[in-house]
């Protein structure tokens, strides 16, 4: 799956964002809203992570959407 097809249903992969990042808050997941630069930067604020890296996570987490 891709970020689009992801941002388009983010009410419906909320869940499945906040289980992975179990950090993020739902105040987070709102503020996200589907957008991955905003994922990126609560991933960052949240697990101290470098960009690269959270950037990485999100692109695994979506190609396990593909699965879902």
């Amino acid at each position: 799956m891709n970020w689009d097809q992801l941002q388009g249903n983010w009410k419906q992969f909320k869940g499945q964002v906040q289980q992975q990042w179990g950090k993020l808050t739902s105040d987070d997941l709102d503020v996200i809203d589907g957008q991955r630069e905003e994922l990126v930067g609560r991933i960052q604020s949240r697990y101290g992570y470098a960009k690269e890296r959270a950037e990485k996570e999100i692109e695994a987490f979506c190609q396990h959407c593909t699965k879902c």
